[in-house]
């Protein structure tokens, strides 16, 4: 089995907060099964905590998930979006050496990922 790489949107954290199972799962794999990892990009962390205050303290306290910084060729992509959250979590989606597949983004809101360049796991269903 190749490694699966998830990135969380805020949606998926914020749903992760309030229960959601789908994402509940995710997270548990990431901590418990080697070859999966979660990654919760810090613009996405902040606008989750902005919905659900508590969530990127609860978040990145977990063991399985991954905090990405916004370094700088993340803060160039993020300035060229209209939202930081999102341009965040597509830009840690996209391949790079270590993932040459790229990451899927977990989401609440497939709809707004449409025309994107990124792979998306619905956690709506």
């Amino acid at each position: 089995m190749s490694d699966l790489h998830i990135v969380l949107d805020e949606t998926a954290m914020a749903a992760a907060g309030r229960g959601n199972v789908l994402a509940s799962r995710l997270i548990h794999r990431a901590h418990s099964e080697p070859g999966w990892f979660l990654y919760a990009p810090s613009c996405a962390l902040v606008e989750a905590d902005r919905v659900r205050p508590g969530t990127a303290e609860h978040l990145a306290a977990l063991p399985g998930i991954t905090v990405l910084d916004l370094d700088l060729p993340a803060a160039l992509a993020v300035a060229r979006q209209e939202t930081w959250a999102a341009a965040h979590s597509g830009y840690a989606a996209q391949p790079t050496p270590d993932r040459p597949d790229g990451a899927v983004v977990a989401t609440t809101a497939p709809r707004r990922w449409e025309g994107e360049r990124v792979r998306i796991l619905d956690l709506g269903s």
